[in-house]
This record gives structure tokens, sequence and C-alpha cells, in this order.
């Protein structure tokens, strides 16, 4: 496979949500309180688990790295978005948009894998309980959390690869506030149909794969938990609400904009899609696990108390 150069393509322009000048301050704001709050909702998270003792257990581990995630996450895109809109300004480079598609690959796709990793720690917890200490590790918890981040390099080093060896044509304009790989795909001259196909696999591998796993984990919780007593069944699925509303959120959301995508042509719409899935899941999950979880409301509990004793 032959990769071709792009050295005639400078840059590419996000035409962001809208066209109307007037709102760009009202999105301006919006987005920079969008993602101040998920940088000081997930940092809480990070704070309190490394405080509180009694969080020093894997499910709380997978959940800062979670979190470390979801700022990393957030903080690939909104800058961006944010001083392009203070120097109207809506040009990228193209070393900046493959940088942006290869680090949203990356954090992507590590979220689909600490997910999976975490449905697994709640497998382990509910139905081999007995054996939860010697199977959850520290080696172990640090492997998993090593492997999700290396399938996530490889997947994004492979959608980075393939992006390269495309040709470009004058109209590079990207109906988005970001650099999403299926829009730059779109606006190639040169045949897609490896990039297409690529996409397609990775999906079903990288995506497919860690989704099983979910499935399965909670599969064999539902059949473990209806042999349990009535209080053992509430404590069981107190510890599982958190993790399950955090994955149909991030699931969810993805579904939706490739639903808008099918259904709709306008561009603007889906743009407006994108935000569900790149902003509002790292906003969002401190959010549900602070409120669905007494132990995590406790350490945050604490966490301000001495926060505010010291100022």
């Amino acid at each position: 496979m032959e990769l071709k150069n792009q050295t005639a393509v400078s840059e590419f322009h996000l035409l962001g949500l809208t066209d109307n000048y007037k709102l760009l301050p009202l999105i301006f704001a919006m987005f920079l309180s969008m993602y101040l709050i998920t940088v000081l909702g997930n940092l809480l998270i990070i704070m309190a688990i490394s405080f509180g003792s009694q969080l020093h257990t894997p499910m709380y581990l997978f959940l800062s790295i979670l979190s470390i995630n979801d700022i990393c996450y957030s903080t690939v895109t909104i800058p961006k978005m944010l001083v392009n809109i203070q120097a109207h300004d809506d040009s990228i480079s193209y070393i900046e948009c493959l940088s942006q598609i290869c680090f949203l690959s990356i954090f992507g796709g590590m979220e689909n894998f600490l997910l999976a990793v975490m449905a697994y720690d709640r497998y382990v917890a509910i139905c081999k309980p007995l054996r939860y200490t010697v199977i959850m590790n520290p080696i172990c918890c640090v492997l998993m959390v090593l492997f999700s981040l290396f399938f996530s390099i490889m997947d994004a080093l492979l959608h980075s690869l393939m992006v390269l060896r495309l040709s470009f044509c004058t109209d590079l304009e990207i109906p988005h506030f970001f650099c999403e790989l299926a829009q730059i795909i779109k606006l190639a001259c040169s045949d897609t149909f490896l990039n297409n196909f690529f996409i397609f696999v990775a999906a079903f591998v990288f995506v497919g794969g860690p989704v099983c796993g979910i499935v399965f984990s909670y599969i064999y919780i539902v059949s473990s938990v209806s042999r349990m007593s009535s209080g053992g069944k509430h404590r069981a699925f107190s510890t599982c609400a958190s993790h399950l509303s955090v994955v149909s959120l991030f699931y969810g959301t993805g579904f939706g904009v490739y639903l808008s995508s099918a259904m709709t042509d306008s561009l603007r719409n889906t743009a407006m899609a994108s935000v569900m899935y790149s902003v509002v899941p790292p906003l969002l999950n401190p959010l549900i696990y602070s409120l669905r979880n007494r132990e995590m409301k406790e350490a945050l509990r604490k966490l301000l108390g001495r926060l505010i004793y010291l100022i």
C-alpha cells in the first residue's frame, strides 16, 4: 500500500455548529462552562479516590483512570474550538487535524475498553466474591489498563496511517467543531474503500469485543444475583448501577449519533448530534458516580471539607 505525502494540504476549515455569528458568544460560553465542569468534576473524583483510603480498590482505580481519560478526551477538541471562536478563525492545520483524529481514537477506545474492564471487575466481585482479591490483584489490574491503552493506541495508529494515504481536493471544509474521521474521509479525492473497510473491521474488533465482554459479564451477574436474597440483590445492583448508567450514556449517545447520521442529510444536525458523544459523557460521568455511589459521596464530602478548611 503506497502512502501519499500530503504536502499540498496545509489546513482544513472547521465550520462548527452554526453559521449564525450572533450565536458564537453563547456557544463559547456554553462550551467553556461544560469544559470547566468536566475538568473540575473529574479532578474531584480523582482527588477523592486518591485521599480516600477506603476507595483504594480495583473498582475505584479504574474509575480514577476513567476520569483522567475523560479529561483528556474533552481537552482534545473543546479548547481548539474555543480558541477558534475567540480568534474568529475556523482553520486547523493538517497536523493538528491528524493529531485530533489520533488522540480521539486513543481516548475513545480507552473509554470503551475501561468500561469492559469495569464490567469484568463487577462480575468477579459479585459472582466470585471469595476469589476477588486473588483475581483482581494489583498486577492484574495494571495489566488490564496497559492492555486497554495498547489496543487503543493500535486502533488510533491504524486510522491515522490510513488517513495519511489519502489525497484531498480543494474543498476542505469540515461541518464539525473537530476533525471527525468519517468527515475527513468524505473530503478525500482518492479511493476510500480501504479506509471504510478498516473502520468497519476496527469497529467490529475494538468496539464489538468490549461490548460483548460487558454483555456477557452482566448476563452472568444477573444469573448470579437471581439466586441471592432480596438484601443481596439490592447490594449487588447498587454496585452496578453507576457503571450501567455510564455504559448506557456512552454507547447510547454513540448509537444515537450513528442513527442521526443515517437518517438525516443535514451535516449541521450531525455535528450537533456529535456533541452528545464527544462532550456529554465526560461531563456527566462524575455526576453519575458521585450521586449513585454512597462511598463516593462520603469521600467527596470529606474532600470538600478538607478543601474548605484549607481555604
